[in-house]
């Protein structure tokens, strides 16, 4: 079954999920109400391609890994490593975007700038070891802040929740895996479904009010130019944990004055440099693109 089938069957199904649930749901823009014409353009993704080799900056990078990117004002898939794409990995830190808007969306938090008291037990990352707010704790990815909105949100409503976004496979575990599902539980999201789910983000048809998905969409932003904003998250499974194949994760969107390409990079990592790699692999196809 082709990309585009995989795709098509899937928001259908979704959409009909979505009417059955009654959800108020603003209009999708017309540029998204459609799939892809052509899902991937295998011509420009030729290995040896000098115009558009993605593959060629993982091996310069010895990095293991994929990338896929959707370009939506041409309604074209360009990829490295498509088998990869297809694959379903724990979405670690991704997570967070969705996790913000289900802890707003329940009143498990104010706003963004509403401020939860540091436990004072000492984490990994300096920078975590302090009160925060959501804007600050997204862009840390402070991992204690998240873990404390998932408990308030309660494991019965983030599995409703988890399953009316129909993000990956929906799977948050049981009760006592609250605070640890996207960590190291049974969720599971591949570089495919992250495209999706940020596509429905970036349009509104995610079943959360407007606030919330503004909120979001804003916290979510990496970088601000007069060309382009980037709205982005990274995430590493199995942090300091050197006993299991760690992961990562880099995805979002680039908004320019016309398009919008949404990414999805995700990587094997087997030291610390490549925790870097995430985003620079992904510039760098972009920027072969043009897009930055």
């Amino acid at each position: 079954m082709t990309r585009f089938w995989r795709l098509t069957i899937w928001l259908f199904s979704w959409t009909i999920v979505a009417f059955i649930q009654v959800q108020k749901i603003p209009e999708p823009s017309k540029a998204a109400s459609t799939m892809p014409k052509s899902v991937i353009d295998n011509q420009l993704l030729v290995e040896g391609d000098d115009r558009l080799d993605f593959g060629r900056h993982f091996r310069e990078m010895a990095v293991e890994g994929s990338i896929i990117i959707y370009d939506l004002k041409n309604e074209r898939f360009f990829e490295h490593n498509p088998q990869r794409n297809m694959t379903a990995f724990p979405p670690a830190s991704t997570f967070k975007i969705l996790n913000s808007l289900i802890a707003l969306e329940t009143g498990a938090i104010a706003d963004e700038i509403a401020v939860l008291t540091w436990d004072g037990i000492e984490r990994e990352i300096p920078q975590w070891n302090r009160d925060l707010n959501m804007k600050e704790a997204f862009k840390l990815s402070a991992v204690w802040f998240y873990q404390v909105l998932a408990r308030r949100v309660g494991y019965a409503r983030m599995q409703e929740w988890v399953s009316k976004a129909a993000y990956g496979n929906q799977k948050i575990g049981d009760r006592e895996d609250i605070d640890k599902f996207w960590l190291d539980g049974e969720l599971r999201i591949s570089p495919e479904e992250q495209i999706q789910f940020l596509r429905r983000l970036y349009d509104n048809k995610l079943p959360f009010s407007e606030k919330s998905l503004a909120i979001v969409k804003d916290i979510m932003i990496n970088e601000k130019t007069p060309e382009y904003t980037i709205r982005s998250k990274t995430g590493w499974f199995g942090f300091g944990k050197d006993a299991i194949a760690n992961i990562g994760w880099y995805v979002g969107y680039v908004e320019t004055g016309d398009n919008v390409y949404f990414f999805a990079t995700n990587i094997d990592i087997r030291d610390e440099k490549d925790g870097a790699a995430r985003i620079q692999l992904t510039r760098r196809c972009l920027q072969d693109m043009g897009v930055l």
